[in-house]
């Protein structure tokens, strides 16, 4: 073969990153180093991978066919050089979580599956679904785990387990007595929510898609310990995952408003790249993660059992 597992280690994370710099910087390797890595596979096949602008190097068609190959043969020689060095097949497993999910409920999956399967390494993600969505599609992520909508046309999505969202103030406010609130009294209230490009802030404008300008938002942020901080200090109404306002109901800190006229049931789901390679790792993690939740009915009634 006339290409090596460096070449194709360099294209892949150029075509990550989109700059030699930064690539060769990933792979602990000179810009040199890296852009020789990369001139000559072009040259040994007398072809161009990238379009170049500037310093900034983009798939061209070609380039867009190798990458889930490249990505492949990548993935499964680390398989090899684990099985070589006397370890699992497991090797490295990134996966990708949106804030709900990751900050409630991934570590704990992971944990148990590395209590099972102590050979894997496990590096987790934490961003908004729309971040985790672009890391998996341009293959810097093995798995990701959202709860909002995906329509990428280059990610296969598998729904989960239910979630539902759920309004809730502080226990000093007017709603806090009655316990249940129309949507009159909905859009009359100050709002503490998610930004743009979460799943909860999309499922949450999607129940009151047709009230968006009579909505009165007066605090975006991007953490939910922050947004039940806001709400807890009496700054407006909240809506966010049942599962993440567990404990925080059962202490009384904060109170669930029931709001029957809305309909803020959604799904987390798994996500992955239809062309990458699945490696035992996300083949072993996904079916843990199933047979965890697979009697579970909501997010919120998950229970992972401590495995010593």
């Amino acid at each position: 073969m006339k290409h090596t597992l460096r070449q194709l280690e360099v294209f892949v994370a150029i075509a990550r990153l989109e700059n030699v710099s930064r690539a060769a910087e990933a792979l602990s390797l000179s810009q040199s180093a890296a852009s020789t890595a990369l001139a000559e596979l072009e040259r040994q096949f007398d072809c161009k991978l990238f379009d170049r602008m500037g310093k900034v190097l983009k798939l061209n068609e070609l380039g867009r066919s190798l990458l889930p190959l490249a990505a492949e043969v990548l993935d499964r020689a680390t398989e090899i050089e684990s099985i070589l060095q006397g370890k699992s097949a497991f090797g490295l497993l990134k996966v990708g979580a949106t804030l709900t999910i990751g900050n409630y409920l991934a570590t704990l999956l992971i944990g148990s599956f590395m209590k099972q399967y102590q050979d894997c390494q496990v590096q987790l993600h934490v961003e908004n679904t729309t971040a985790i969505m672009q890391q998996v599609a341009q293959y810097d992520l093995d798995l990701g785990l959202i709860e909002g909508n995906c329509h990428h046309p280059d990610l296969e999505v598998e729904p989960w387990v239910e979630d539902e969202l759920i309004v809730f103030c502080s226990p000093k406010h007017p709603l806090a007595n009655k316990g249940s609130a129309t949507l009159a009294e909905l859009l009359q209230a100050n709002w503490v929510l998610r930004e743009d490009g979460s799943g909860t802030r999309e499922a949450f404008d999607h129940a009151l898609r047709h009230y968006q300008s009579q909505l009165n938002v007066r605090l975006v942020l991007e953490h939910t310990e922050a947004i039940k901080r806001a709400v807890e200090s009496g700054l407006g109404l909240g809506c966010i995952s049942r599962l993440a306002l567990r404990d925080d109901i059962a202490r009384g800190n904060l109170v669930a408003i029931a709001t029957p006229e809305l309909d803020l049931k959604r799904q987390f789901m798994f996500v992955w790249h239809k062309k990458k390679y699945q490696t035992a790792a996300v083949r072993t993690f996904l079916n843990h993660c199933r047979l965890l939740t697979q009697h579970v009915q909501r997010s919120d009634e998950i229970n992972i059992p401590y495995i010593p």
